[in-house]
């Protein structure tokens, strides 16, 4: 009797399945202005969850200010309802209600 092996698959990432991949839809975090959440926790927030750098975050915090909102970042849909979700988060912890939305990079 010869030995039984194991089988065991080589992962593959088939050339469909990677332009399939290559090919999922991104979404805009967009980020609204309301009157309680302070610029400095703006800018803060978009420093530390969407890495901008200080001056680029005043820029965009200064958009979403005067024209009520701004895309401040595009990504996957899972990676946008993260985001999403931890700004939620880290604004509720310092009692501001800072919302953030998601939509399709090209509505229809």
């Amino acid at each position: 009797m010869g030995r039984t092996t194991k089988y065991q698959p080589t992962p593959h990432m088939d050339d469909e399945t990677s332009t399939r991949e290559s090919l999922a839809p991104l979404y805009w975090v967009v980020m609204h202005n309301d009157p309680v959440t302070t610029m400095e926790f703006v800018v803060e927030i978009l420093m530390r969850m969407y890495d901008y750098g200080q001056e680029r975050a005043v820029e965009v915090m200064l958009s979403i200010h005067h024209n009520g909102l701004e895309r401040v970042a595009l990504m996957p849909l899972e990676r946008a309802e993260f985001k999403v979700q931890g700004t939620h988060a880290a604004a509720r912890a310092r009692g501001f209600p800072l919302t953030c939305t998601i939509e399709p990079e090209q509505a229809p």
